[in-house]
Parts: C-alpha cells; structure tokens; sequence
C-alpha cells in the first residue's frame, strides 16, 4: 500500500492564533474531495489508538516533505465533524516562521493528511469510501483537495472564515444564474 495524501483548504477550518498555534479541522467527514473520496467517521480511530499506545505522534509537515517537520500536533482526534488538529509551528525552525508568515499573508491556506488507506469501498454514487485509515501526518501545503478545510484568517473563527467562504459562494452562484 503507498502512502496517500488528501489536501484540505484551512480557511474555515484552522485557526492561526499567536503567529504559532493552529487548531482547525484537517478532513471533515462525508465531505468528497476533488479525488472523488469521502472519509467515513471513525476512519482514523483505530490508528489514533495504535499510535498513543506506541507513544508517537502525527508529524506535522511542510508539502508533505518528511525531511521538513515544521512544528508539533499537540492534539489529533475524532470528533463528529472529522479529524481536529490543534499545535503550534516552531519559530526556532526556518521553514516553521515561514509558514507562519506565509499563513498570515494568506499565501498557504491547506492542509493535507498523509495516510495509507486500510479500509475503503464504493459508495451509491461510485465515490470511494474511506472507512479506516493509517494516519501519518499532516501537512501545510500551498493546494489542498478537500476546499472546505482551510486556515482564518488572524483574528477570525473557523466558523467566521467558513460563513464568509459560503457567502462568496452564494454570490458566485447568485452572479452565474444572472448571467454575470
């Protein structure tokens, strides 16, 4: 099995706090991503269980690259939205004050879980159905799979980032169905 990655915009979902801290949500379950895959609750808790019992952690990644850890996931869990992430980039390592820059900026808004799938099947709609999955980071990165998973902006809720992405949306289709 080959390691996967599933992208996720952080603008509603992962919040910058302190110029370091970021919590938000990495996947959100039932949602489908522009790969055609949909993560089912309970995907990620079995490896969440494997890696407490085994003392490690999720890596936190820049792209994905393993050579590049940017800061510590303090938190990984399940809750009944999807996968919530909380921890804090490193300001001692370059690429982690980047980030952080970069975040503020708004240049990077993704994030991207690193996984191997264990459990997947088709669902009614032919999509494929993430049932149970080995997590093994996640990782800022500049384009994300999953759009409704990306970081606020300063000062922002989640859900305040999240409501002003569905109004752009909402104005977007308003402006399609008028014709302009």
């Amino acid at each position: 099995m080959d390691l996967e990655h599933k992208f996720c915009r952080f603008d509603a979902e992962v919040t910058l706090v302190e110029g370091t801290k970021i919590e938000g949500y990495a996947s959100l379950f039932g949602a489908c991503d522009q790969g055609g895959d949909v993560v089912a609750p309970g995907a990620y808790a079995a490896s969440l269980r494997r890696l407490g019992a085994e003392g490690r952690a999720v890596k936190m990644l820049w792209q994905h690259d393993p050579a590049q850890p940017i800061g510590i996931w303090e938190e990984v869990r399940e809750d009944a939205r999807g996968l919530y992430v909380k921890g804090r980039l490193l300001d001692t390592v370059e690429k982690g004050r980047e980030a952080a820059a970069l975040i503020a900026a708004g240049a990077i808004d993704g994030l991207s879980i690193g996984y191997r799938t264990l459990k997947a099947r088709k669902d009614e709609k032919g999509r494929r159905l993430l049932t149970e999955l080995e997590l093994w980071e996640v990782s800022l990165v500049t384009f994300p799979m999953l759009p409704s998973a990306r970081v606020a902006a300063k000062g922002e809720s989640p859900d305040d980032a999240m409501l002003r992405e569905l109004a752009q949306a909402l104005e977007g289709a308003r402006l399609d169905l008028a014709g302009g």
